[in-house]
């Protein structure tokens, strides 16, 4: 999947993982004659990427060079627009034993092409409607909570984020800024490099006569199976500067971050001032196991250490 506003995504079934991987890393996708070309072109049928390709760019493409070194041959793509200005990519391919893709087959993928359309449409509403249930619940809580895009549009927003109009500030084209100037510049900071570099970022807002001081938390939306559908998507909420803050129950950690119940329970016993290994005893596990939990709420929450995650869950306390 390819967009203006985050990285380039990419997926593939597990026997060619590891051609993919060695693709996407470092960007290598972008030394490509082959994938600059297909990008170019953004075929509306499903082409052979060859006939983009001179011989001898056939011949010197590293990308070309590591598939024939893996055993693949014949590849073909097709790109598909949807309404957010993403393109996707869909490539499949045979091996090199298998010969070339003959034109039944590719008439064949055509005829399936509409529906290849339709599942990642699908996918990437699915991932929406998973963002749209976490701003519901920050809602339930009392926080104001919208999510944008890579580029910083607003796709989604609660009643409360909606009626702070003297804190976020609505932009053309969709956008959000915040009306404290020093926390704006750090806020669109923020929203350009969670492009590339996915992490939680807490900007504080100085109180005003009407208000007390806020702290505006952004929190990369991270999924499993529909990663490669979803942009780099960011859930922002706003909370009160508070000494009594309040550690939420694990029920509603689960619904904010997807955590499990084991790593709800490890989590709110972590928020509470428990080190590791209390918490582990608290909640009846090893603390090995606990610390396998813990790498995996470091990853749903964005966070990578205790004392970051410690912060952003005792920000999420219910204001009534």
């Amino acid at each position: 999947m390819v967009s203006d506003h985050s990285p380039v995504r990419a997926i593939g079934e597990a026997h060619i993982q590891p051609l993919l991987d060695a693709f996407m890393a470092k960007d290598n996708w972008a030394l490509s004659q082959s994938a600059r070309r297909i990008l170019s072109a953004q075929p509306a049928s499903f082409v052979r990427i060859d006939d983009f390709m001179t011989g001898d760019e056939i011949e010197h493409d590293p990308i070309y060079t590591s598939a024939r070194n893996f055993g693949v041959g014949s590849l073909v793509c097709t790109s598909i627009s949807i309404p957010g200005g993403e393109l996707f990519l869909f490539m499949f391919l045979r091996w090199l034993k298998d010969g070339d893709y003959d034109q039944a087959t590719i008439d064949l993928l055509n005829r399936l092409r509409p529906h290849l359309a339709r599942a990642g449409l699908i996918a990437q509403r699915l991932g929406l409607e998973r963002a749209g249930t976490a701003v519901s619940v920050l809602g339930d809580m009392g926080l104001p909570a919208a999510v944008t895009g890579g580029s910083g549009r607003v796709l989604l927003a609660n009643s409360l984020l909606d009626g702070m109009a003297d804190v976020f500030l609505s932009l053309a084209h969709g956008g959000m800024a915040l009306a404290d100037e020093p926390a704006n510049a750090l806020f669109q900071q923020a929203v350009v490099l969670n492009r590339d570099n996915r992490f939680v970022r807490s900007i504080p807002v100085s109180a005003t006569k009407g208000r007390p001081a806020l702290i505006v938390h952004l929190l990369p939306l991270r999924r499993a199976a529909q990663d490669i559908f979803s942009g780099a998507e960011i859930l922002v909420a706003a909370t009160t500067v508070s000494v009594d803050t309040i550690v939420p129950s694990p029920s509603m950690l689960s619904a904010l971050f997807d955590l499990t119940p084991a790593e709800a329970r490890l989590a709110t016993a972590l928020a509470s001032g428990r080190s590791t290994q209390e918490a582990a005893m608290e909640i009846g596990v090893a603390v090995k196991t606990a610390r396998s939990y813990l790498e995996r709420i470091f990853r749903k929450t964005g966070t990578n250490r205790q004392s970051q995650l410690v912060a952003l869950l005792k920000s999420a306390r219910s204001f009534s």
